[in-house]
């Protein structure tokens, strides 16, 4: 393997092209790059590498480590001395860099904590080659360098190692982020109509974190990625191996370290190796025998972070902290059906409107009778005009579509605009008939946004199909919805209850379980397509999904147990994250509820019945 990335980066170098290797945790990836980066420059395959790693400090010590290599390696002095020699006179102080001559030219040597320029020397191959690392969040876009003679020239070939922290690659966002960086700012640092070299050394830490994209063949295919494991072939005698991790337990607990089980691996080793294929035979530690030893002793230790860091194949999400679907299955779930198009088999649409101070999300989503759910649409107002943003980031803001307006009234104007333009809309469907949306739910949660919301579904033209929402934190130890008293007025439903209006607003509002509707909304996206109670998505070419799919698998599951009943309490993955078209699709959900959609088998509570009571029974009641 460490032959076949060697490969690899010859081929970039000298040829051109992007690779994307993943390979175990502590097999020499940061070595690899720096190396071929002193390689490059010496041999003047490239006059200008870019080393970019997981943040400023990571990619510090690797031009530190290149610099002690031409500095302190006497046997690259014997090789390369028309480089090392003018560095080493230096004597480690660098200030005397600008005024070294060489021959009684100047050697332009630059020997900064962030960029290497090797001397300027008459017959050296490596003649003012240029070494510049970063951070991958960093100063990474428009890189060039002027060279004394008065000509620019920008990197010709970049190494990415380890582009991620343990931190960012659980963040869907940060993933996001930093693999828009490599496309857009390092895949660009040749310059126009130049194309980049290229070799990004990886390690696996999640399902669909960046590395896990890079090496997706059908994601970034230009990348040629390929994963490189500890262990190619798992051995076949798995009771030995059982036995094993039982005396090694034993062992351990006993204060004895790993000599039990090494004596017992010692007199069964021819079969307890029978079938196995490890990639390194020499990688092992001195109170171990072999490779595949090694490798065992880290599977026993954490079998997740073995599977990661030294396999590159991530296990699936625990099931006590992770949806029941990815964000990458989320978004792959597509219906085949265009964009705005509503299945003919709908009986009614829904929509919802997310509110925030910058922003408002929306979400319409047409339903079957039986709650399949068919995503026709979403967005923001303003229209933000990218596919992939979050809020921090967001720049065409309501301030600025209402300049004239304070928070309230660009709020209370962004709200007029967008339901209006939800409600004037023609939905078409299959058959070239016409839906319009029939229930609007407008979440009236966020901060000063409830009187607003309040007397945007009074006066608007559309009252009739505007509804105030307040989605309600009902946990294990709450009093479930359904244990709520019933007052006369009061419509009632699964998990959501609609209250006789009452009080200053005087205007009808829904109350709802958003933990039970979280869970409800991630159960049909884990129907399969087809299958009755299914939600999926409409269909576009490329990615288009990322966003919405990422928002709404941004929350966890917590199954939390206490008063005799278990309950799912959602929670998000990451702080910060956002969720907003979560909560779309939750409200719309709610929404179909209310007209009337229902799982098959599953009932719909009809209106409260009145009881007849005679006046005297009032006035008695009184008296009493």
């Amino acid at each position: 393997d460490h032959l076949k990335v060697i490969a690899k980066i010859e081929t970039a170098v000298l040829d051109g092209g992007l690779f994307a290797m993943a390979m175990p945790r502590g097999s020499g990836k940061t070595s690899l790059c720096e190396t071929a980066a002193v390689w490059a420059m010496l041999f003047g395959h490239r006059e200008f590498v870019m080393i970019i790693g997981s943040d400023r400090d990571h990619a510090k010590q690797m031009l530190d480590s290149i610099k002690a290599e031409i500095e302190h390696n006497d046997l690259l002095h014997e090789d390369f001395p028309e480089v090392c020699e003018p560095v080493r006179r230096l004597e480690g102080i660098h200030q005397r860099a600008p005024g070294q001559l060489c021959g009684g030219a100047a050697t332009n040597i630059h020997w900064t904590d962030q960029e290497i320029v090797l001397p300027t020397v008459q017959g050296s191959r490596g003649s003012g080659a240029i070494v510049r690392v970063a951070g991958i969040t960093g100063r990474v876009r428009g890189a060039k360098y002027k060279r004394p003679d008065g000509r620019s020239v920008r990197p010709s070939l970049v190494l990415i190692d380890d582009p991620q922290t343990d931190e960012s690659a659980k963040s869907p966002s940060q993933c996001t982020g930093r693999e828009r960086i490599i496309a857009g700012a390092v895949l660009g640092l040749a310059g126009p109509g130049r194309k980049i070299a290229g070799l990004s050394t990886l390690t696996v830490v999640a399902r669909d974190d960046l590395a896990d994209r890079l090496l997706n063949s059908q994601r970034h295919p230009q990348w040629q990625g390929e994963r490189l494991k500890m262990v190619y072939a798992f051995p076949t005698e798995e009771a030995l191996w059982t036995q094993y991790a039982e005396h090694r337990a034993q062992g351990l607990r006993a204060g004895r370290g790993l000599s039990d089980a090494t004596k017992f691996y010692r007199k069964n080793r021819k079969a307890m190796d029978a079938g196995s294929a490890v990639a390194w035979p020499q990688r092992f530690n001195p109170d171990e025998l072999s490779a595949l030893q090694h490798a065992m002793n880290l599977r026993l230790q954490d079998e997740a972070a073995f599977a990661a860091e030294c396999q590159n194949e991530p296990l699936a999400p625990a099931l006590e902290a992770a949806p029941e679907i990815t964000a990458e299955e989320i978004a792959m779930k597509t219906n085949g059906r265009p964009r705005g198009e509503v299945p003919s088999t709908c009986t009614t649409l829904t929509a919802f409107i997310d509110v925030q101070g910058k922003a408002l999300y929306w979400t319409a989503i047409g339903w079957e009778p039986v709650f399949t759910g068919y995503v026709v649409d979403y967005g923001t107002f303003p229209d933000q005009r990218q596919p992939y943003f979050t809020l921090r980031e967001i720049r065409r803001t309501l301030a600025m579509q209402f300049p004239r307006a304070g928070l309230e009234g660009a709020l209370y104007g962004g709200l007029q605009e967008l339901t209006q333009m939800l409600f004037a809309r023609e939905w078409k469907t299959d058959t070239g008939a016409v839906m319009r949306i029939g229930r609007c739910m407008i979440d009236a949660n966020w901060g000063m946004s409830t009187d607003i919301v309040y007397q945007l579904c009074r006066q608007s033209a559309h009252s009739a199909m505007l509804t105030p929402s307040h989605g309600r934190w009902v946990g294990a130890t709450s009093v479930p919805m359904a244990a709520y008293t019933r007052k006369p007025g009061d419509r009632v439903g699964s998990n959501w209850r609609m209250p006789a209006p009452t009080g200053r607003r005087a205007i009808r509002h829904i109350l709802f379980d958003a933990n039970a509707w979280k869970s409800h909304v991630m159960q049909r996206l884990s129907v399969p397509l087809g299958d009755s109670g299914c939600l999926s998505l409409f269909a576009e070419r490329g990615d288009p999904h990322r966003m919405f799919a990422e928002q709404l698998a941004a929350e966890r599951r917590v199954p939390v147990e206490a008063r005799g009943r278990t309950v799912d309490e959602w929670k998000l993955r990451q702080p910060g994250l956002d969720n907003h078209y979560l909560d779309c699709a939750v409200g719309c959900a709610v929404a179909a509820s209310m007209e009337g959609i229902a799982l098959e088998g599953i009932g719909t509570p009809g209106p409260l019945k009145r009881q007849r009571i005679k006046f005297a029974e009032i006035s008695a009641r009184r008296q009493r």
